[in-house]
């Protein structure tokens, strides 16, 4: 088995000032953690890989392809590989965890 705690993985995000860890990856699938930090530009591009965020705490928005989505503690949002999506409007430091599939390369 695997366990994580997200204290600790936020601990080693900041460590090596990151602003994405990846904790986990297997055959199928990656895992990480994304911070950003409120009032921040999310930099992310279209991956190849399908995604699925869970946000842990924060709040913002997210747009995905032309649908935009407030976004805070509890949210699950779908991500289509090659779809254009970015975070915005982070009015408190969000921290989300990211599932691709297959694994981010």
């Amino acid at each position: 088995m695997k366990a994580f705690r997200l204290d600790e993985l936020e601990a080693e995000r900041l460590a090596n000032n990151g602003a994405y860890l990846q904790f986990l990856r297997e055959r199928t699938m990656s895992v990480g953690l994304y911070g950003l930090d409120a009032g921040t530009v999310d930099p992310q591009q279209p991956h190849a890989q399908d995604e699925v965020y869970l946000v842990v705490s924060g709040r913002g928005a997210i747009t995905v392809g032309t649908e935009t989505e407030s976004v805070a503690r509890g949210s699950v949002v779908y991500v289509p590989a090659g779809v254009p999506h970015k975070f915005h409007h982070i009015s408190e430091d969000l921290r989300v965890v990211v599932v691709f599939s297959p694994p981010e390369s």
